[in-house]
């Protein structure tokens, strides 16, 4: 008799083993035709997977998570058999899931055109009305590599190639077409019925530059159809809010081919910087930061103590002088813990803040570089806090409550949390492990923040908590962490004195609210669409005459505005004031003060609030209090 518990406790009975497939049929009609795959004592499988003895068994659906996660990557796999039936002489290498879809990489002797993903969709669809089983078999290895050899797919004998001799594979096979992969996949392609191909890309077989460059086959897969159509819907609103655009429209920053990867900041854009940089620093000295500066260039001794010339070097950009190497800093760390070793410190100085508006390079590949979001020379608003391993959790809660503030005040309220747990290779006990990740999941239960957690994602120095932020149209975006470090404090020496009068080594908190400030602003651009919040805006208000007899009084409002701290600036041009009006409303501008004989009379002015809404005529005193107002309310 075997024993299969369901997730809600209960257990069914069978006297001979049986699929998983049989036991949702057992469970109900409606499960069975639903389920994707199952979970067999906590492990992926087919729904034609046999349970030979008492197992925990939950049925995945296209509800869950896992199951949408296996739609995409068995759609990748028709992807791929509509394009072999299509282009016979294609070879197929890899299809993996990615965020919201999927993609598959073929080697073929010409690039693919619009019209082929216009094919290779339609028979997409075509193959899935067949409806045909998805069928799953194990081969040694060896024999694998000769059954892919044979039909041509050099690709795949490869990849097959590499795996360690002893190890048997698993083939997928759905009609005439078979992969290698580990699954688990849907029962039959008649389940894949929501997908749309995107795009095309290049990408070198294997990630390396040496080898050949593949046609990369991006498509998005969905279980309801309205599910798909949102997220198009979210894209294309996406596209419109591209922040690369609007820095373009609103002469905030620009790159240039001299400088990839490499920001230009113009006067407006720039203004923008200054405003989230002064905002962070007000952040630091309120919360007991001690803002320091560290070089941009440091000895590769240094990178070599701390690990990254043997773990990073590539993502480095390096230099040489009078024959000494060195490393332009990609991040802050090592430097800060200089800083700290500067000076003997007692358990009494602890915990020690330290945050730094450090600049950063690091050399991404040309490929990855993206706008603000992805950039070679980036700021961080970094910092490095060195305390014991008792004041961890009371300093996790503190900057918990921090990040939430800022965030609030930029604008975002949905913060999602993740805390990654030890990874299998590591350094420190399993004590202070244990310690730092309690320390972890209890500053997120104090501040009522529900979280979830991914086992073994921590770095190798310690656990850390991710914190994540919801845009306006639901994309996600990770900007915030605080990662706990027992090892750089070590290996670069440092130390306090404890109460005991031992020398001990201090616990070493990195973290970051906004993470990168170019990304970041990249992210508020495209969250308000361009049009930032008061406090935030290049101008505040923008003075628009009529006509040249209303120039001097409208320059006369300018230095009043200014008087008072605001950005204001006098658009003096000769053309019509429809004209001035709708181009500043296209550049986001918040207040525009209209000035005709009638207001230059009356000492007034006429205003309209971004939005087309018109506030009628005020006095120049009650619209400074106005925009004092949105300032001090971060509105």
């Amino acid at each position: 008799m075997i024993s299969v518990r369901l997730p809600d406790g209960t257990q069914r009975q069978f006297d001979k083993p049986v699929t998983v497939a049989a036991v949702a049929a057992d469970i109900g009609s409606g499960l069975a035709r639903a389920a994707v795959a199952g979970k067999v004592d906590g492990k992926l499988v087919d729904t034609s997977f046999t349970i030979e003895s008492d197992a925990t068994l939950a049925i995945v659906t296209d509800r869950d998570e896992e199951g949408l996660d296996i739609i995409r990557h068995s759609t990748a796999h028709l992807l791929a058999y509509a394009v072999k039936e299509l282009f016979p002489d294609a070879q197929v290498t890899i299809g993996p899931t990615v965020e919201n879809g999927f993609y598959y990489d073929f080697s073929y002797k010409r690039p693919f055109t619009p019209e082929d993903m216009q094919a290779i969709e339609k028979k997409m669809a075509e193959i899935a009305a067949r409806d045909e089983k998805v069928v799953r078999t194990v081969l040694p290895r060896d024999e694998a590599v000769t059954r892919f050899r044979a039909i041509g797919e050099t690709y795949k004998a490869e990849l097959i190639a590499s795996i360690p001799e002893n190890e048997d594979v698993s083939l997928y096979t759905t009609g005439a077409f078979t992969d290698l992969c580990r699954g688990p996949h849907v029962p039959a392609n008649g389940r894949l019925k929501v997908f749309k191909l995107m795009r095309i890309a290049g990408a070198y077989w294997r990630g390396d530059s040496r080898n050949e460059m593949l046609q990369r086959i991006y498509g998005t897969a969905w279980a309801k159809k309205e599910d798909q159509s949102a997220y198009l819907h979210m894209l294309e609103e996406a596209e419109k809010r591209d922040h690369r655009r609007t820095g373009r429209t609103l002469n905030l920053f620009h790159f240039q081919d001299e400088a990839p990867g490499l920001v230009f900041w113009h006067p407006r854009g720039w203004i923008v910087w200054q405003q989230v940089e002064q905002y962070m620093r007000e952040v630091y000295r309120k919360n007991g930061y001690r803002e320091v500066r560290t070089p941009q260039i440091l000895d590769r001794s240094l990178w070599e103590k701390s690990g990254h010339w043997d773990n990073y070097k590539e993502n480095m950009f390096t230099t040489e002088s009078e024959n000494r190497s060195y490393a332009v800093k990609p991040m802050n760390c090592p430097g800060h813990v200089q800083i700290y070793r500067a000076g003997l410190h007692s358990y009494r100085d602890l915990p020690l803040r330290y945050g730094e508006f450090g600049s950063c390079h690091r050399n991404e590949p040309s490929g990855s570089l993206h706008g603000l979001m992805r950039v070679r020379g980036f700021t961080q608003d970094d910092g490095h806090i060195f305390c014991t391993e008792d004041q961890i959790l009371d300093e996790c809660v503190a900057f918990t409550a921090l990040l939430k503030k800022v965030y609030a005040d930029f604008g975002f309220s949905d913060i999602i949390y993740r805390v990654a747990t030890r990874p299998e290779k590591r350094v420190g006990s399993d004590v202070s492990w244990d310690k730092a990740e309690k320390a972890l999941f209890a500053s997120l239960e104090r501040a009522g923040c529900a979280y979830t957690i991914s086992p073994g994602e921590g770095a190798f120095y310690g656990p850390k908590i991710e914190y994540t932020l919801k845009d306006a149209i639901g994309r996600m975006w990770q900007c915030g962490t605080i990662q706990v470090d027992f090892s750089m404090p070590e290996r670069l020496g440092a130390e306090y004195v404890a109460e005991d009068n031992t020398r001990r080594i201090p616990v070493m908190l990195h973290r970051a609210i906004l993470g990168s400030l170019e990304r970041f602003i990249g992210i508020l651009l495209e969250n308000f669409s361009g049009a930032l919040p008061v406090w935030l805006s290049p101008a505040h208000a923008m003075v628009l005459n009529i006509s040249e007899r209303q120039s001097d009084y409208a320059e006369t409002v300018v230095k009043t505005l200014q008087k008072h701290a605001l950005r204001a600036e006098a658009d003096l041009r000769n053309e019509k004031i429809t004209y001035k009006i709708r181009e500043h409303a296209l550049a986001r501008v918040p207040y525009m003060l209209i000035v005709g004989d009638k207001e230059k009379d009356e000492g007034t002015v006429s205003v309209r609030a971004r939005g087309n809404m018109d506030l009628g005529v005020l006095s120049v005193s009650d619209v400074i209090e106005r925009i004092r107002s949105d300032i001090a309310a971060r509105k």
